[in-house]
């Protein structure tokens, strides 16, 4: 099967948004900024000043008339404690006008409906931003005259939160460098007690803009309060460049909003489509990167730039990018402001969610990294527990809330590229930058229609491949006699699913099923090792695999050499064809030498031997295949595998750290089925000759092995410099790590029959729309499906297959090998570990 290509309608998508969001002839970056009902508001209520009885922004009047949600507030589509200001303030306007008194009225019921919930939820106190600016609005609106009251029962939070407001006052200057944004940049919310010197405010005019914080309400009020001419040529230069709806930061960071652009483009699945506009985009950033490079200690203390510091460097460095930690991580030098942080931490949730996330991308011996995870994961951790029930709480989006418990929950690097991409979509209006004055703020491109219509339907084409493909793959196990062997698991969908859930190559068949039907093999073979065959049959079949002749081989052995020997037929037919050399002898020894690994761990299993543990690892580093599926695989990249490095003797570091990493993920999920049937991994090993630590230290032990040696192979993996192979070989061998991970990150989930079944129907037979509609429990039975549907999954697919990446099983008995293996001499490929793996 070739790559598929990609269907007139998804190009024509793809065409008009590259025309919408990157032709940079008619594209302004502030189109993509959402506004802010709030900030929109206090420039409606400028008089004119040759006309007070009329707007000086009349448009901005007219967008509050226009904007108001069927609910009845005002703000974002799904309203959280920062629409109270927001809604009280467009009411005070259209009052201030006498306009919109139908709008007033629907206002003040959403007010009178909603008040308890949106202050109730809060148990621990207000954010600082609510504290200031709420207390404000709803004096001005009882100065207007607009008829709410609060409920008894609420008179308790109202005058905690008026209190909270008069403690800021009375501890904070103006301008400090302990609060951000400090206090006159709220000028519209303070009190007419608050004694604020007209001097005091042109003072802190910004000299290039005259805005006021780069806050258009505050920034409004000054103009009336002062009349300064530059507060007003930037209030009109803010309405030419955003429109009617003015943002609540203004200007904004270009860069900013182009970062997150792409970060859009990326968490939608639709990376493959703008390559060229991903690349030129990153490009110029860390241009302007290298130039400010010197500068990052003199820093502005504020959470967009954390946020676009943090983002910035995961972007960049997933695209191999030389960038230090420090270009984030430079608030941990700030003892102040890190106490800031964890005061306000509500401000900087969303940038503590990217400051956690950039810390992912972690190579060996970056400490400060790992000091900004433990930082970020706490206050995000303070973020969630002060949010109490996640799906009643309008502190923050409730979609952005289950984001972040995703995010703490499931590692980044035990979850699948698809299905990622799938919870993006679901979750499409999450993508906050972070909190402004009295809201959130966003790019109003994350949820362009057309971006999320490309992201749907190019998800489901995705889906439409799966779906085929699987079923091809089904045809040709069942074809071979792979999937009906009587033993093992059987693991057909299993296999296919981990490989296209994790792929970053979507359209890219080949591939997938050069992995998938490795998996297979090697699945059933080293069952047929484990649990199946007597010492005799298995000496046969690793016999007949090294002269790569099936004579005098029968059953089960039989089955397995002729399907295998069709598969490298086959694959090096292709090569053949698109390269125009020979590889089945290099094929046939990377097979050997997997072979012989299962042969060797039989025999120690069968005879009592019990081997060191460089001795363990230097044969389940082989066993383990997961070189076996992913060079097979690179051959059909682009640029393919160099031929050398097919040869065992010619394996990359990156190679060897992920045939290491996916052993331990195996052995650390896998010690308690294997103590249970007397047999030995790593975990049992290292207990052996270390029992005062117990089992527990010992499984420590070996995860922090495993830590460092991810770390490692990371770096190989995004770097250049480290190895020779194209950086679609390095993907492909990051996906076959993501996979092994998502298998092993708690439990083992391979040789789990229902564990993984959800996700398996969420990445290739759930449409997008119907997400939620079928339980869990008709998973289980759903090969009873009609056929007609094409979605039909035999159970028996979910129970077994891909054995060897499952639990595997070695047993560690007498150290035999047979006299055919020695000399058949495969070479060897040996990293001496002694549990503290020195290097690769």
């Amino acid at each position: 099967m070739e790559s598929n290509s990609v269907p007139t309608s998804l190009q024509t998508l793809v065409n008009e948004i590259k025309e919408e969001m990157f032709s940079t002839n008619s594209i302004d970056v502030y189109s993509f900024v959402s506004p802010s009902a709030y900030d929109t508001a206090w420039l409606a209520m400028i008089p004119h000043p040759e006309r007070r009885d009329c707007p000086m922004f009349k448009g901005c009047l007219d967008w509050v008339l226009d904007n108001q949600r069927d609910q009845g507030f005002w703000g974002e589509d799904q309203y959280t404690i920062d629409t109270l200001p927001a809604t009280l303030a467009c009411m005070v306007v259209l009052k201030t006008w006498n306009l919109g008194d139908k709008n007033i009225k629907k206002g003040l019921e959403f007010i009178h409906a909603n008040m308890e919930i949106l202050l109730k939820v809060k148990q621990d106190g207000y954010p600082r931003w609510f504290s200031i600016v709420f207390p404000a609005m709803v004096e001005l609106s009882q100065a207007k005259g607009l008829e709410f009251v609060f409920p008894d029962e609420l008179r308790a939070e109202v005058s905690d939160v008026f209190f909270h407001r008069q403690r800021i006052l009375d501890i904070e200057e103006f301008v400090d460098k302990y609060h951000y944004p400090p206090l006159l940049s709220y000028l519209e919310a303070l009190p007419s007690t608050y004694d604020i010197d007209q001097e005091d405010i042109v003072m802190h005019l910004n000299g290039s803009d005259g805005s006021l914080f780069q806050s258009p309400s505050a920034t409004a009020y000054a103009y009336m309060t002062t009349g300064n001419q530059k507060c007003m040529d930037y209030l009109v230069s803010l309405v030419r460049r955003c429109g009617h709806g003015v943002p609540s930061i203004y200007p904004m960071d270009e860069e900013l909003i182009k970062l997150c652009m792409v970060n859009q483009i990326q968490r939608l699945g639709l990376s493959e489509h703008f390559n060229e506009e991903i690349d030129n985009t990153l490009s110029e950033v860390y241009r302007m990167y290298k130039k400010q490079e010197s500068l990052m200690t003199k820093v502005k203390l504020a959470p967009a730039k954390i946020y676009k510091d943090a983002l910035a460097f995961r972007l960049l460095r997933m695209q191999g990018y030389n960038v230090t930690p420090w270009t984030f991580c430079w608030f941990l030098l700030h003892e102040d402001f890190v106490a800031h942080l964890e005061e306000n931490f509500e401000v900087f949730t969303s940038a503590m969610y990217n400051v956690y996330r950039a810390t992912d991308l972690m190579f060996s011996g970056e400490y400060e990294l790992e000091e900004a995870r433990s930082f970020s994961r706490k206050l995000l951790e303070k973020s969630m527990s002060t949010l109490g029930n996640i799906n009643d709480n309008l502190f923050m989006l409730p979609n952005f809330q289950k984001l972040i418990e995703h995010e703490l929950t499931v590692p980044w690097i035990a979850r699948l590229n698809h299905l990622d991409h799938r919870k993006w979509i679901e979750f499409n209006n999450v993508h906050s930058l972070c909190i402004g004055k009295v809201s959130f703020y966003r790019l109003s491109c994350l949820q362009n229609d057309k971006l999320m219509q490309l992201a749907v339907e190019n998800y489901e084409f995705r889906q439409s491949i799966y779906r085929n493909e699987l079923e091809e793959l089904k045809r040709w196990s069942k074809e071979w006699g792979l999937s009906e062997m009587g033993f093992g698991r059987e693991k057909t969908t299993y296999c296919y699913f981990a490989i296209a859930a994790s792929s970053s190559f979507p359209h890219n068949s080949p591939v997938r099923m050069v992995v998938a039907k490795s998996a297979i093999l090697i699945t059933v073979a080293d069952d047929f090792y484990d649990m199946e065959g007597s010492l005799n049959e298995l000496q046969q079949l690793t016999n007949a695999v090294l002269r790569w002749d099936g004579k005098g081989l029968s059953g089960h052995g039989k089955i397995i050499f002729h399907a295998l020997d069709n598969f490298v037929r086959d694959i090096a037919a292709k090569q053949l064809h698109r390269q125009g050399f020979d590889i089945k002898n290099d094929l046939q020894d990377l097979w050997r030498e997997t072979f012989v690994s299962w042969q060797i761990e039989s025999t120690w299993s069968k005879s009592g031997y019990i081997p060191s543990i460089d001795e363990y690892l230097e044969t389940g580093m082989i066993s383990i295949a997961t070189h076996t599926m992913v060079l097979l695989a690179s051959c059909f990249m682009s640029p393919s595998l160099p031929h050398k490095l097919l040869k065992p003797a010619q394996y990359e570091p990156v190679t060897k750290l992920l045939m290491v990493a996916s052993r331990l993920l195996n052995d650390i999920q896998s010690y308690q089925r294997e103590q249970a049937d007397g047999k030995m991994n790593i975990v049992l090993l290292h207990l052996k000759e270390n029992l005062e630590e117990g089992i527990e230290g010992s499984i420590t032990n070996v995860k922090e092995i495993l830590d460092e040696k991810k770390k490692e192979l990371l770096e190989h993996i995004l770097m250049d410099g480290f190895n020779d192979l194209p950086k679609p070989c390095k993907d492909l061998h990051f996906s076959c790590l993501k996979v092994f991970q998502m298998f092993y990150n708690s439990s083992n989930g391979f040789d789990s029959n229902t564990d993984l079944l959800q996700d398996i129907m969420k990445a290739i037979y759930t449409p997008l729309e119907h997400l939620d509609s079928m339980p869990l429990k008709t998973l289980t039975s759903i090969e009873t499906r009609p056929k007609k549907e094409n979605m039909i999954i035999n159970s028996a697919h979910f129970d077994q297959s891909f054995k060897h990446h499952g639990t595997r099983t070695f047993t560690i008995r007498q150290h035999f090998v047979p006299k055919t293996i020695s000399k058949f001499g495969c070479p060897k490929v040996f990293i001496p570990l002694k549990l503290n793996l020195c290097s690769i």
